[in-house]
């Protein structure tokens, strides 16, 4: 490995711990629920889900998982609802 691959490789490294420098726009996930898979998408600022219970409240627990995961990097998702 070349200095300049190992310079990058650690720069990589610090990035990642500092998660705050990301702020995703837009993605779609294939999420693989308990009962049934479901099609996730964030955009512009908005949730949406293929599932029952969005459809119903625009709320699901496969939406909360992800706001759980990705935390900080969505824009407006620092007060996450219904955090426990």
């Amino acid at each position: 490995m070349n200095s300049s691959h190992i310079g990058r490789i650690e720069k990589s490294r610090r990035y990642a711990e500092e998660p705050e420098r990301v702020t995703i726009l837009s993605f779609a996930v294939f999420f693989r629920g308990e009962n049934d898979d479901h099609v996730l998408s964030f955009e512009e600022g908005k949730w949406r889900c293929n599932c029952h219970s969005f459809s119903r409240s625009e709320e699901c627990v496969h939406i909360m998982t992800l706001q759980r995961l990705l935390g900080k990097m969505l824009p407006g998702q620092s007060g996450i609802s219904g955090q426990v």
